[in-house]
């Protein structure tokens, strides 16, 4: 019998090229239901086992996989060198940093319920950072454009001129075009929606047993004890955590918001999502993704952890940088 050979299509390339191309198109989106499906039946695995744990690994490396895809097929792949670069190696990097010295989070320390370790810090750790910042920077696009456009709104011009604009972010926006001038503004607000979701990750991820806080927190008394500045905690959670989030989280989109990207040259199609009026349609999967993990951290902790406060704290904490877009978005029309 004769090789196997890739039979031309009519258009001139591969069978084969073609269905690979197909594949490599849909991966993000396969990638995302495999977030999904891992994330399903994890409430439903006993407390502390290795079930959740597997699953928790199958997650981080799936959402990896999901942010990676996507930023390569919509943004090209210097932009993705960069951005795994960045966030892996910053990831990395604050948490040797963390767990040596207690800055910028606070004392801790990883149980070796995580897998291979580098340092004391599980290698799944910098993925985790990597997988999120992705989205994270697309949402401080989104809010960076909202509010140049509800800038440009107040200023003489075409009525909904400064909507049109708005409609075209985080890909192709003029804010997007224009990091010097929209920069800050990306930077922290994705910075804000990186801390935001870390009031869900680390108490969740505590009671878990994944790591745990040396200032005597096991996360299983009140929700909330006052003492020294430093001392304060949340769902406990030392509140320096969260700071050390947002600045982390806002130095790094800072960083990735300055790297090549294609998107910001050409418009972006619009989504016209009921979500986040105006993100644009090539976007999808990100925020499919990001309203995924907010729904279901919310839900879990409802019904299945029973911690509500940290259901409200995070609720509000990852939410609250959309509401703000979505509230300036209102105040033009």
């Amino acid at each position: 019998m004769g090789h196997l050979t890739a039979r031309p299509l009519p258009g001139g390339e591969p069978a084969a090229g073609r269905a690979g191309r197909a594949v490599a198109g849909r991966l993000p989106w396969i990638a995302a239901a495999a977030v999904i499906a891992a994330q399903i039946p994890y409430p439903l695995l006993p407390a502390g086992g290795t079930g959740r744990a597997c699953l928790t690994a199958a997650q981080i490396l799936a959402f990896f996989t999901a942010s990676m895809a996507h930023a390569a097929l919509r943004r090209g792949w210097a932009f993705t060198a960069g951005y795994l670069a960045l966030t892996v190696g910053v990831g990395f990097a604050v948490e040797l940093v963390g767990l040596r010295t207690g800055w910028p989070f606070g004392h801790y320390a990883y149980t070796h319920r995580l897998g291979p370790e580098a340092g004391g810090a599980p290698l799944l750790i910098p993925l985790g950072w990597s997988m999120m910042s992705y989205p994270a920077l697309l949402s401080g696009r989104y809010i960076a454009a909202q509010a140049r456009a509800a800038r440009g709104a107040r200023r003489p011009g075409p009525p909904g001129a400064g909507q049109a604009k708005a409609d075209q972010s985080p890909g192709g926006s003029a804010a997007a075009r224009r990091p010097s001038e929209a920069g800050p503004l990306t930077a922290l607000a994705g910075g804000a929606v990186l801390a935001g979701w870390d009031l869900f990750l680390d108490p969740r991820m505590a009671s878990e047993g994944f790591w745990v806080w040396h200032d005597g927190a096991r996360h299983e008394g009140g929700w909330l004890s006052l003492g020294w500045l430093t001392g304060a905690r949340l769902n406990g959670i030392p509140l320096t955590n969260t700071v050390g989030w947002l600045v982390v989280g806002t130095i790094l989109v800072a960083l990735l918001d300055r790297l090549p990207n294609p998107t910001r040259t050409r418009p972006a199609r619009p989504g016209g999502w009921a979500v986040l009026p105006g993100w644009p349609a090539d976007d999808a999967m990100p925020l499919l993704l990001l309203c995924w993990t907010y729904g279901s951290w919310v839900l879990a902790c409802l019904v299945f952890f029973g911690q509500p406060v940290v259901a409200l704290a995070g609720g509000l904490g990852m939410a609250l940088p959309y509401l703000l877009a979505l509230g300036v978005r209102s105040r033009r029309r």
